[in-house]
């Protein structure tokens, strides 16, 4: 991390143990090295153990991790980057619009068989990623199943999760394999109106589609981390983290960049 990208992330960190009323140990390590470590992982899809030892050691660094995530901590970071780039774009920190979409990636042998599946569309033996990005592509909610969940049975909790977490969103784009009862489901029980964009006529090949080619392009964001090439992680909520991590160092990133400087003629 960069010192800017550094002075981003610390304050939405929460106190350490060691200052809190409970109390606890202080911290041996420093937060931004634990940091950097994980965004190692992410970045480069190593093995936890082959943190190269200028890191803090892999059990920490994978402790601190675990407990983020099960805290919703990186959910909330990934949240207040996204508000903090919405902003700065000139945007409602909270979206109106969504677009929705999945991806089915191959596992590794380190993924149990109870938490996998076979996509028979797309050939994989794995895990399935459901997620809902908003009209910049920034990652608003994202589900881990096994590769055989349906799309369409899948959206309901997607979009129960969209719903809570967003409430003033009213319009969700989807592709084909949404159709259905899911429609009027949603219209009904979360008053989101789930808009269809369908494949042109004649279309063969890939096509750039109107609002679909946005949560495409999050997807290849997304696997620009080698971590989440495939999927190696024994929980599903793992997967959810690397893929917030990943959306993380990216938004962190961009806030930091310096702006280019207008040129003139």
């Amino acid at each position: 991390m960069t010192d800017a990208e550094w002075a981003l992330i610390e304050p939405l960190l929460p106190a350490p143990a060691c200052q809190r009323p409970a109390g606890g140990r202080p911290e041996k390590h420093h937060r931004r090295d634990i940091i950097d470590a994980i965004r190692y992982v992410t970045d480069n899809g190593i093995k936890w153990r082959a943190l190269p030892v200028d890191f803090p050691p892999c059990k920490t660094v994978y402790g601190f991790f675990a407990r983020w995530n099960a805290s919703g901590l990186l959910e909330r970071i990934r949240d207040a980057l996204r508000e903090q780039l919405r902003l700065r774009a000139g945007r409602n920190t909270r979206p109106s619009a969504a677009a929705i979409d999945s991806q089915s990636v191959r596992a590794a042998e380190t993924v149990p068989t109870p938490t996998r599946g076979y996509d028979g569309g797309k050939k994989v033996n794995g895990r399935k990623r459901h997620i809902a990005v908003d009209t910049m592509g920034l990652v608003l909610v994202v589900m881990v199943t096994t590769a055989s969940f349906q799309d369409r049975p899948a959206a309901r909790p997607l979009l129960n999760r969209l719903h809570r977490t967003q409430r003033g969103l009213r319009h969700v784009w989807a592709d084909g394999g949404y159709t259905g009862s899911l429609l009027t489901w949603a219209k009904a029980t979360l008053g989101i109106t789930v808009e269809i964009v369908t494949k042109l006529a004649g279309q063969v090949g890939f096509v750039v589609l109107p609002r679909r080619w946005v949560v495409e392009r999050t997807f290849s964001w997304i696997s620009q981390a080698r971590r989440n090439v495939r999927d190696y992680e024994r929980l599903p909520e793992h997967s959810e983290a690397f893929i917030n991590c990943a959306m993380i160092t990216m938004m962190s990133r961009r806030l930091t960049r310096p702006h280019p400087r207008a040129t003139t003629t």
